[in-house]
C-alpha cells in the first residue's frame, strides 16, 4: 500500500512506538488483533510491525478481519513472516488454533452510515463478539485481554461537566438505533469486567475519542474523513449543519501509542480515555484548520434525510485524560500538527 512510501506515516509510526514505555515486554509475544483492516487496528498492526523492524521485538501478530483479501491489500508492501492473516466474523465462534498472549478487540462499526444500515451487527459486533473473543481469550492462556470500547459511551452528559472521567455515566436513549453503537459499546464492556470477576481474565478498556488520520477506510463516511477528501479533491468543505458539537480530537498516532501503553501499563478492570487537551474543538473548527491549512473555505448546507438520521445527538463529548496522563503518556500532535500530517501523508499516497 503507497502508505508505506509516505515519509510522513513511516516516521510518525517509528515515534509513536519509541513513545510506548515497556514495549519490551511484548518482546516475542503472540498478539490477536480484530478489526486489523480498520482505523485503529491497521495502524496498531503498523505499529507493531514497526516495533519488529526497529525493535527486533519479534512479536507475531495475528490480525483478523472478515475479508482476508482486504487485509492482502491494507497491509501490501508491509508483508512478513511475523504477520498472518486470519479471516474471521467475530460475531461468529473463534475456532481459531493457535495460543495467544495479548487480545486486543478493535472489531466494531465505527461510522454513521453503518450504524443505519447495519445497527445489528454493530450490536452483535460487539456484544457477541467480544463474549467470543474473550472466550478465546480464556482458552487459549493470553495473559491480557484489550477492549477498544469509545467516548461516545459517556451519551449525552450535563452541560455544565467540562469534561467526562471514566466514572461519569450520561444518558442514552436505547430506544434510537443510533444508540446500537453507544449501547453495544457499554454492555461489551460489562462483560470485560465480568469475565475478570467469574473467571479471573485480565481485561482492560480504552475509550477513545474522535480518531482521525490517514489510514482510514473507504466506507468511512466521519465527518473528518470528508472533510479531508473534500479537500484533496481540491473543493472547499461542505458542513451540513452548524457544527457547534464541540468533540475530543486524537490523531492516529497518539492514539496508537496509548492504546499500547494502556495494555502493558493500564490496571486490571479499569477504563481510560483516550483524548488530548491540545485538541478540543468543534466540528466546524476542525472544518476552519482543515480549510485553512490548504487554502479552501467552509461551506455551510441543509442537510438531507439521511444525514439527519445519521447525526449524533450528543452535543459535547470531551473526555478528560488524566488517567491515561497517570500512567506516564502526553500526546504530541495537537489539532494542527495532527491535520497537516493527516493532509501530508494523503499527498504523498496521491
Amino acid at each position: 500500500m503507497r502508505l508505506y512510501s509516505s515519509r510522513v506515516y513511516v516516521q510518525d509510526l517509528e515515534e509513536a512506538v519509541y513513545r510506548v514505555k515497556e514495549l519490551e515486554q511484548l518482546k516475542g509475544k503472540t498478539v490477536f488483533l480484530t478489526g486489523a483492516s480498520g482505523l485503529i487496528g491497521s495502524y496498531l498492526v503498523d505499529m507493531l510491525l514497526t516495533a519488529n523492524r526497529i525493535l527486533d521485538l519479534q512479536v507475531r501478530i495475528y490480525a483478523a478481519g472478515r475479508s482476508r483479501e482486504r487485509l492482502r491489500e491494507r497491509f501490501k508492501g508491509a508483508e512478513t513472516e511475523s504477520l498472518v492473516y486470519v479471516e474471521q466474523d467475530v460475531e461468529k465462534p473463534v475456532n481459531q488454533g493457535f495460543a495467544v498472549d495479548y487480545v486486543i478487540h478493535a472489531a466494531s462499526n465505527a461510522y454513521p452510515a453503518a450504524f443505519l444500515q447495519d445497527p445489528v451487527g454493530t450490536v452483535m459486533g460487539n456484544i457477541a463478539g467480544t463474549k467470543n473473543l474473550l472466550d478465546y481469550a480464556r482458552t487459549h492462556g493470553a495473559k491480557r485481554f484489550l477492549f477498544v470500547s469509545s467516548g461516545e459511551v459517556y451519551g449525552q452528559g450535563a452541560s455544565d461537566v467540562e469534561a467526562y472521567t471514566e466514572e461519569y455515566s450520561g444518558y442514552v436513549d436505547y430506544l434510537s438505533v443510533r444508540s446500537c453503537y453507544p449501547a453495544g459499546k457499554r454492555t461489551a464492556e460489562t462483560l470485560c469486567c465480568a469475565y475478570t470477576s467469574q473467571y479471573g481474565l485480565d481485561t482492560v478498556i480504552v475509550r477513545p475519542s474522535h480518531i482521525y488520520g490517514p489510514n482510514t477506510t473507504k466506507q468511512d463516511n466521519r465527518a473528518t474523513v470528508q472533510f479531508m477528501e473534500n479537500v484533496m479533491d481540491g473543493k472547499d468543505i461542505a458542513l451540513n449543519s452548524a457544527g457547534n458539537q464541540m468533540r475530543s480530537y486524537t490523531y492516529v498516532a497518539d492514539c496508537g501509542a496509548a492504546i499500547l501503553t494502556v495494555l502493558l501499563q493500564g490496571k486490571t478492570g479499569q477504563a481510560y480515555n483516550i483524548a488530548n487537551r491540545n485538541s478540543r474543538v468543534t466540528i466546524a473548527g476542525f472544518a476552519r484548520e482543515t480549510a485553512r491549512q490548504t487554502g479552501h473555505q467552509v461551506v455551510f448546507q441543509n442537510p438531507d434525510k439521511v444525514q439527519l438520521a445519521q447525526r449524533t445527538p450528543v452535543a459535547r463529548q470531551v473526555l478528560d485524560s488524566s488517567k491515561l496522563e497517570g500512567l506516564g503518556f502526553a500526546p504530541v500532535f495537537d489539532i494542527e500538527a495532527g491535520i497537516s500530517h493527516t493532509l501530508q501523508v494523503m499527498q504523498e499516497m496521491r
